[in-house]
This record gives C-alpha cells, structure tokens and sequence, in this order.
C-alpha cells in the first residue's frame, strides 16, 4: 500500500533471487521505497539506466516514473497502478505491466454479480483521504464499468466524523450499497443501519477488501465492546469481495519464507507484514514473468534493453505463478479472479466463500455454501428481468388488463361487422322477395280485369 507519510529511503543490493521451477536469471536489485519514485528515477538516468523498474505501486507516483520508462523505453511492471486512467497504453504508459488485477478487472466481478442477480442500482461509499486515495480509485474502477447501471457516490472525509445518518438517507432509492473504507468505519455504519432495520433484505451490502490489510474493511465485526452482537447481526448483511487465493505449497513455503525474511529485516512499523499480500506476491510474478519474457527476447536475437519487445512478450501469455496460474491480457493487464464472501454462520459470525469470479473466462461460478435467499432483495424493491420493460410503465397486471381489454374490443367489432352485414343482406333479400311478390300480385289483378272485360 501507499504510505505518504514514509519518506525515507533504503537501499540494498540483492545479490540472488531463489525462484520456485523457473528459468534461472541473477539480478542485481536496487530497492527504493514510499516517495521519491521521480527523483530516483531521474538520479538513475544519470548513469547507467535500469534495464527494469518494478513499481512504484501508489498512482501518483507511478504515472509519473511509467512516463519517463516509456520515454526510455524501460519496462514497468508494477503490483500497483491498478487506477482505471493506467488502462490506456496507447503512449504515456506504453511500457507498464500490471501484475496485479486492477480496479476496472475488480469491477467485472460487481457487473457479473448484479447482472446475475439483475440488480440495476447502487451507491459507492469511499473514505477519501485526499493524498493517495486508495478507495476513490477502487471504486472510481466499479464507477467507470457500470456506467450503464444507476451509480451514486458518496465520499467520506478521513479527517471530518462519521456521519452515517447522512451516508444512510442516500441509500433509500438504490437496491446496493458498495463500501470501501477503514473497518472501524465499515462497523460503524453497518451498526447504524442495523438500528435503521436497513439489514433486513431491503438492501444488499459490499466491502471491497483486496490488499488482506487493515486500512481497508476487513470484514471483522468483533470488538469485545458491548456492540459487539449487534454488529455480529448487522454483518450478516455485508458481503465481501475480495481476491481469490488459490492454496499451493509453492506458496505456503513462500510465505513462510517472507515472513522470516520480514522479521530478520527489522521492519517494526511494517503493520501489515504478518501475512503475504497481493503487493508481495505481485512482485514475485512480476521477476517470473520478465525472466520469461528477457528469455525469449534474447534467444531471437533482441537485446536485454530493447524494453518494447521484452514488454510485448510479457503481454497476452499465461504461466505459473506462486500462488496460481497467472493470465496476462493483450493489454498487458492481469485477468483477476475474485471471490465472493457472505457471513454463512449468524451465531458464529463466521464467513465463507460462496461465489468465484473468474476474469479470463467471464464466469460467475457458484459454490455449495451459497444461499439464493441471501441475495434477495425484499420490501419495495421491484424484481428486475433480463428482458427491456416496454410496458411503458405499467405494471403487468394492468398491461395483461389492457391486452385482453383490446382482444375483446376487437372480437366484438368484427362480430358486430358481420352481424350487422348479414342483416343487412337478409332485410335486402325480405325486401326484394315482397316486391317481386306484389309485382305478380299486381300483374294478376291486372289480367283478371282485362280478362273480365273482354268477357263482356
């Protein structure tokens, strides 16, 4: 994560890199970490430049550096940058590869939820920190690909109270509310709504949790305080989203190993070192995917510094990661898969994952500890289908009343027509009948009278 507040700088070099069944490379690593991300680059430029820069991982800071890569034609590969705006690789960020899925990549996996449950609305709630603003660029990804649904926002202040009455009395004409935000703030709110009987199915609750980091929503409601079971209850409500895991022993004995090499490093403020984020494990592939890629471009015949080509190679290919198969796009973003949680056991508080999103495929798979009655919308909200509504507001009894309405006003016309086209024949044939009956009439009287006459 980024930390503005870090300034300092440290400086190593690391003589080998062990990686797990992968073209063996040795490289000679310079770290720089949290600010200074230009500077360094530029002081770099001065003499030999990097054939490779991993990082930096905060906005800011990466569009910056991915810049001047680009310009000098160095690959990027970051466990970062995942804002939507690094999404265009036509020029400024040409030479940036995103090992980690990005927001937008995030976001497919709230579009094939909603379509899944045919949700057509929501309001995106995000603490805003003005500075590096994780969670406005989190949730600017689920902003910028559903904006064919109807999305509100609203933004919290870092420094300013909570007002979760106000963040509340937004949600009343959507179905979905999306958070994503500190876990005291998570709490506070889903306390508020719980009291509001705002938890009851009428509306469906998210929080983003990504990085398994505190300063993000982590989804823990217990705090030993006297709230603790109203927010057990109010939790039952709040899904999570987060990334899938996938459990290998690569990656349990990479874990293991970090954490040793964490503790041998002495970095005591490091609050979220106790487990192997996705920053880590990023980092990782991103040495896999570039040995792979140098690899390559050297046996047919291109230099190591030539970066358009070794950045092409690592585009639109899948191989094995750490942690799992890593699938790399035609814009050399990573595909993310992406699990869904929802509590399963209300007495114990308890998550679980019920749902998997997988970004290569597009598939929404559903797992055995999913419940379709956890996802229903009740109270007010309208069922939503599939097919476009051309009722033209109407609802459908009364659109089924104005159907058979117009059948039998139809039905009776066409048997009025007839009916009255057949009386009309048979009076014109009663009419003509009598005519013909008093012409014979008539023309006998008149030849019993001529005949009378010529008698006398």
């Amino acid at each position: 994560q980024c930390r503005r507040k870090h300034t300092h700088t440290h400086t190593h070099t690391v003589r080998q890199i062990r990686f797990f069944k992968k073209p063996t490379h040795l490289f000679t690593i310079k770290p720089f970490t949290h600010g200074g991300g230009l500077s360094v680059c530029m002081d770099r430029s001065c003499g030999r430049k990097p054939d490779l820069i991993l990082g930096p991982v905060c906005e800011y800071e990466a569009a910056a550096v991915v810049r001047l890569a680009s310009h000098w034609d160095i690959p990027v590969i970051s466990a970062g940058a995942l804002a939507t705006g690094f999404s265009n690789k036509n020029a400024e960020y040409s030479h940036l590869t995103r090992i980690a899925p990005s927001y937008v990549k995030m976001a497919e996996t709230f579009t094939a939820v909603f379509e899944h449950f045919t949700w057509r609305s929501a309001l995106l709630v995000y603490e805003d920190d003005k500075e590096e603003r994780n969670c406005y660029f989190t949730l600017e990804g689920v902003y910028h690909l559903m904006a064919d649904f109807n999305i509100k926002t609203y933004a919290v202040s870092q420094e300013d109270r909570l007002d979760t009455d106000d963040i509340l009395q937004n949600i009343h004409d959507t179905e979905v509310v999306i958070m994503c935000m500190g876990a005291d703030k998570i709490r506070e709110i889903m306390l508020a709504a719980h009291r509001r009987r705002l938890t009851n199915g009428n509306y469906i609750f998210f929080n983003v949790e990504l990085f398994n980091a505190s300063s993000y929503g982590n989804g823990s409601w217990k705090r030993g305080d006297k709230y603790d079971n109203d927010a057990r209850q109010a939790f039952a409500s709040l899904n999570i989203v987060t990334l899938l895991r996938t459990v290998k022993p690569d990656f349990e004995n990479f874990s293991v190993e970090m954490k040793k090499a964490v503790e041998k490093a002495g970095f005591l403020d490091c609050k979220d070192c106790g487990s192997v984020n996705m920053f880590v494990e990023g980092f990782h592939d991103a040495m896999l995917l570039y040995a792979i890629a140098l690899h390559e471009a050297m046996k047919n015949g291109y230099s190591k510094n030539n970066g358009s080509e070794i950045t092409s190679r690592m585009w639109n290919r899948t191989f094995e990661g750490i942690a799992g198969q890593v699938s790399m796009d035609v814009n050399g973003d990573r595909n993310g898969d992406f699990s869904l949680m929802a509590m399963t056991n209300v007495e114990a508080g308890t998550y679980e994952v019920v749902a998997n999103y997988f970004g290569k495929n597009e598939t929404f798979q559903l797992l055995p500890a999913f419940n379709a009655d956890h996802f229903t919308l009740r109270g007010r909200h309208k069922t939503h289908t599939e097919i476009p509504d051309k009722s033209c507001g109407l609802g459908v009894s009364a659109l089924t009343g104005v159907i058979v309405g117009a059948v039998l006003g139809t039905a009776m016309l066409i048997a009025f027509y007839f009916f009255r086209k057949n009386y009309r024949i048979t009076i014109e044939r009663r009419t003509h009948s009598e005519e013909c009956d008093t012409g014979k009439h008539r023309q006998l009287r008149e030849d019993s009278i001529r005949s009378h006459f010529s008698a006398a």
